[in-house]
């Protein structure tokens, strides 16, 4: 296989690289340019035309079963859900990748659709620097109580108003304007609670094996992102044949 060639851009002021080989609607972390950024997302130069074509066909792209293998990967090891004798679905998300950001306008309505018997839950990924600084910052809302009201915001304010969100009195400064308390936010932001769900949400996306994001589990057994399902909706698709499947064994 080739040697891969990166070129590193500005994104909302951070390093991202781009992987011109390959067709990935993911924000990865290669081992082999780890030490010179902490923080990055692989970008393709043909994504627009990519998400197009995955809209445009669709159908077709699902023509073929849906497998593991293909589509998904079935974990060696499954990992415990957070409410056992509910299906559970997670997504593993980055608040600044534009693939997450992206995603969210596919992916919200088909959360408020789901039945009873599943539990949808949301984790940060946190592969250093400001993916842990962001994946604080989700913890912390979704500790007091005000991530439903405020996670469309964020993802607004980084990727539509040209705001870092990287510093906790930035974050404060920006959520007070959104009725969130700044004191109790920043209060919370650093309380031993948060921290400690920090080093929980990190030991579960190693048990998950993911290497980018947005990437999507199903009942801690099944892995798949967009890119391995053929895109955005196809991914939503292999998510309800994974529920399908589980409930069909319960």
């Amino acid at each position: 296989m080739a040697t891969l060639f990166y070129l590193s851009r500005r994104y909302n002021g951070w390093n991202l690289a781009k992987d011109y080989r390959s067709n990935r609607q993911t924000c990865d972390l290669t081992p082999d340019i780890a030490y010179l950024f902490k923080e990055f997302c692989m970008r393709n130069l043909i994504l627009s035309a990519a998400l197009v074509t995955a809209s445009l066909f669709g159908v077709a792209a699902h023509a073929e079963p849906i497998e593991a293998g293909k589509q998904y990967v079935e974990l060696s090891n499954p990992v415990p859900v957070s409410k056992p004798g509910k299906i559970e679905v997670v997504e593993l998300f980055w608040y600044g990748c534009p693939h997450c950001y992206q995603f969210e306008s596919t992916i919200n309505p088909w959360i408020k659709q789901l039945p009873d018997d599943v539990n949808f839950v949301r984790v940060p990924a946190m592969f250093g620097g400001v993916w842990n600084v962001h994946g604080q910052l989700f913890i912390t809302l979704e500790s007091m109580g005000v991530e439903h009201q405020v996670h469309s915001s964020v993802f607004d304010a980084i990727h539509n108003q040209g705001k870092k969100l990287a510093t906790p009195e930035e974050m404060a400064d920006y959520l007070a304007g959104l009725g969130v308390d700044r004191e109790e936010f920043l209060k919370t932001y650093n309380s031993f609670g948060v921290k400690s769900q920090m080093e929980k949400d990190k030991k579960l996306a190693m048990a998950y094996q993911i290497s980018g994001v947005p990437t999507m589990i199903v009942n801690g057994k099944y892995r798949f992102d967009i890119s391995s399902s053929g895109g955005p909706q196809q991914a939503l698709e292999v998510a309800d044949h994974l529920i399908a499947k589980e409930r069909a064994a319960q």
